[in-house]
């Protein structure tokens, strides 16, 4: 963000894009790109992310998940306890991580919603 700033205001001040370009040792496609958005435009991902060992078991991990809704704190599922339950009762062949990633997301997601 620092150097979008530094590249923005030396244009402004009369730096052409190729001076601007070997002073701050970038692409001149990239400075193009800095004048021509007020700030940096954020990464948008295409397509949504697939978990292909996953996906078949989200709609079970949910389930678990709003059950536990009304359990104790200590009673509810840990990301360990679902990798478990997911490998002895339903067969899954994923590993731990992929839980674990999923577990975190949906919780910011629910807690952002």
């Amino acid at each position: 963000m620092e150097l979008y700033l530094k590249v923005r205001l030396a244009c402004s001040e009369g730096m052409t894009q190729r001076q601007a370009a070997k002073h701050f040792n970038i692409s001149r496609d990239t400075v193009r790109k800095m004048l021509s958005y007020s700030t940096p435009p954020g990464y948008q991902r295409r397509s949504p992310v697939r978990r292909p060992k996953l996906d078949p078991f989200v709609s079970t991990i949910d389930r678990w998940l709003d059950e536990d809704e009304n359990m104790p704190r200590k009673q509810r599922h840990t990301a360990k306890r679902v990798f478990d339950r997911l490998r002895d009762e339903c067969g899954f062949t994923g590993g731990y991580t992929i839980i674990k990633d999923y577990m975190r997301e949906r919780s910011q997601r629910r807690q952002e919603g």
